[in-house]
């Protein structure tokens, strides 16, 4: 079986190496991939956006199944244009994925199907924007881009100076492009946020998984907003009764609403939840697996993850799976310092490979090889994990492997999963 990952990240690290591990008679091919995925896959150098070329690619090399990580390229619509040539992907379509693509869209179709979130307006005019906010006695808020911000064009602001110029880096002075060009202004709510993670093939739910990430650069949450300095699995707030609950309330509807919309979303269908004194909210949909979530979810995976893509598909009768109960990670994401403002690459990475691999994983992201060696070539650079029958023993191994993988300037939070309870 030939199959192709799409994307260059710790996320398509971890789905990489899970695919390695379990399957001996698959050749996999990564494009672009890192300076980690040598070992289990052939690179090919090929950007995650440039469809055409991706396709003449699988068209060329007989590709069986092609798998997607990142949301860019599903939002330029690779799954309807690999589908139009008859080749096997699994993600959802340009139209689906304007559940991350679009936050009013996201909104709105939330609003029609009484899925429960924050309540919202919707701005594509600066100075309507502005007058609104005027308008407010009652703060934080939270301002968002509309379009895709790489997970950092959220803007929770506390007073009016800092709502207006939220307003104005995202609509004026386009700190995200064109992906600013419509905001949407939102209640503040505070509770406790949880991602949950759910495989589908667009009415029937094939998996659910769940983690924690931690956004902010520092300890304690504080700091700039980022990519997702660290993440844990499984979150303590997916109890049966919120699985429950989740599933009936948010989920189905979604996936109900998406189908009536001409949007049958296949893939998987990220929840991005905050669980409150009055019950679960949606933050946010994404179109695809989170990152640094993937690296933590993926090793909890009970079953082959070829086998579960393929049900979504339709491919096979698989049934509804659970993650192994007993099985927990915690991952640290290893960074440039400096990260998400400057930072310095091609800094020489060593890494002490003479840790326990049956329970441990080092993914790659921000490397490259230069020549001949490994080396940084991003703001998140590793994801280290580790696993084990509790939070806190793998998070002492996740801490542990940080001593193992050594370069300059290297910078992680210490925090990760701090006190969590099993």
């Amino acid at each position: 079986m030939n199959i192709l990952i799409i994307g260059e990240g710790g996320r398509e690290s971890a789905i990489l190496q899970k695919i390695y591990n379990s399957k001996n008679n698959t050749n996999i091919f990564i494009a672009p991939g890192n300076g980690g995925t040598d070992n289990y896959a052939t690179k090919i150098n090929i950007k995650s956006d440039n469809i055409t070329q991706l396709a003449s690619f699988a068209l060329e090399n007989k590709i069986d199944l092609t798998i997607v990580g990142p949301e860019i390229p599903l939002s330029l619509g690779i799954v309807d244009y690999f589908q139009s040539k008859g080749l096997k992907i699994f993600g959802p379509s340009k139209n689906a994925s304007r559940i991350e693509g679009s936050k009013s869209f996201a909104k709105n179709l939330m609003k029609e199907f009484n899925i429960p979130t924050a309540k919202y307006k919707i701005f594509n005019d600066v100075n309507l924007a502005m007058k609104y906010i005027q308008t407010l006695d009652t703060f934080p808020i939270v301002v968002k881009a509309d379009g895709l911000a790489a997970g950092k064009g959220v803007y929770i602001v506390n007073n009016l100076d800092e709502a207006i110029n939220s307003i104005k880096d995202l609509m004026d002075n386009q700190v995200f492009g064109n992906s600013g060009k419509t905001i949407v202004i939102e209640e503040y709510i505070n509770g406790k946020e949880f991602s949950v993670f759910a495989f589908t093939d667009g009415v029937e739910i094939k998996a659910l998984l769940s983690a924690c990430d931690y956004k902010k650069a520092y300890d304690n949450d504080e700091g700039p907003n980022t990519g997702g300095m660290g993440s844990y699995s499984p979150a303590p707030e997916f109890t049966e009764t919120n699985k429950e609950y989740i599933v009936s309330k948010i989920i189905k509807p979604t996936l109900k609403g998406l189908e009536q919309k001409e949007s049958k979303f296949v893939g998987v269908l990220y929840c991005g939840l905050i669980l409150t004194t009055k019950g679960i909210y949606v933050i946010e949909f994404n179109c695809r697996l989170g990152d640094p979530e993937t690296q933590v979810v993926i090793p909890t995976l009970n079953c082959d993850l070829i086998e579960l893509i393929e049900s979504c598909l339709g491919k096979t009768n698989f049934k509804f799976i659970k993650p192994k109960i007993e099985n927990k990670a915690v991952g640290v994401v290893l960074s440039s310092n400096g990260y998400p403002y400057k930072y310095a690459i091609d800094k020489k990475i060593s890494i002490n490979n003479t840790y326990n691999k049956d329970n441990s994983y080092i993914f790659h992201a921000g490397t490259k090889i230069y020549n001949g060696n490994l080396v940084t070539s991003g703001g998140r650079v590793l994801t280290v994990v580790g696993t084990g029958n509790s939070i806190n023993q793998a998070r002492n191994l996740a801490y542990k492997l940080c001593d193992n993988v050594n370069f300059e300037n290297k910078f992680y939070r210490k925090d990760i999963a701090k006190n969590i309870e099993d």
